[in-house]
């Protein structure tokens, strides 16, 4: 049987491709599609929003119908909504927004008590590969003589509300665990003085309609390493959260994330 999927913010950037996808995959079944009733294109078919054609699925604000998984790729006020969606309906959700607060994110790991949650800042592939390539780079330099320096640059679309990226937070929080780095800052400007090496800076760039890419630069004396991840376009994004609903439907309720997925 496929898996029942809603797509919560389905009018969005990323909601759109979310339908587009998801209707082409045999084993998944789109039963909903979610948006909020001040949008533009409420209540039109979310196919032709996402440009595949009919569909006859609605934007609508609430359902009747049950699904297995709930997809959230939209802003954190739409994340809250996803997380009320899932719990209500005892159904998977996978938590791909961004941008959260610390409320939202409370809510997300109360959710967890009682449903399963994928939660990741990247539904990438080859964004997790590359995170977990880090945390191996990071385990081995973190008491290479000299010391390592580490800076991540991402880039994005102008469009993107927050900065820096969650998954350039994610690679740092999995870097400073394993080199026990404590600060982080957020680009340099002035006279910083020289640079300490128990810090991990950030530098976010906004440009036209990148949609993600990402360079972990771990600085050494003599020699330098660069791992860098880069989509062309938002469907890798799309493809890992559909995967993640069929992953995490009809699972016990905990916290996942994509290595479970993945299986790294």
């Amino acid at each position: 049987m496929p898996t029942k999927v809603a797509i919560n913010g389905a009018a969005g950037r990323m909601g759109q491709r979310l339908v587009a996808l998801g209707c082409q995959d045999k084993s998944l079944e789109l039963v909903a599609c979610f948006e909020y009733s001040g949008h533009p294109k409420f209540g039109q078919d979310a196919g032709n929003v996402a440009g595949v054609g009919e569909l006859g699925l609605y934007l609508v604000d609430h359902t009747d119908e049950s699904y297995d998984a709930i997809i959230d790729f939209s802003v954190p006020e739409g994340a809250h909504a996803a997380v009320e969606r899932a719990v209500t309906a005892k159904a998977a959700l996978v938590m791909a927004t961004t941008g959260l607060k610390e409320e939202h994110k409370a809510k997300i790991r109360e959710a967890a008590n009682v449903i399963p949650v994928v939660w990741a800042p990247s539904m990438s592939t080859t964004v997790n590969l590359t995170m977990k390539l880090c945390e191996i780079a990071a385990e081995a330099l973190k008491d290479v003589p000299g010391g390592a320096d580490v800076e991540i640059l991402e880039r994005h679309h102008r469009f993107k509300e927050d900065s820096p990226s969650g998954t350039a937070l994610r690679f740092g929080e999995l870097i400073a665990n394993k080199m026990g780095i404590t600060r982080h800052i957020h680009g340099r400007e002035g006279r910083p003085g020289a640079r300490p090496h128990d810090e991990i800076a950030y530098h976010a760039i906004r440009t036209g309609d990148n949609p993600g890419e990402h360079t972990i630069i771990f600085g050494l004396l003599g020699e330098t390493m660069e791992l860098t991840v880069r989509a062309s376009n938002r469907d890798c994004y799309a493809s890992g959260a559909l995967q993640a609903a069929k992953f995490a439907a009809g699972k016990p309720p905990g916290l996942y994330n994509m290595n479970d997925v993945l299986g790294l």
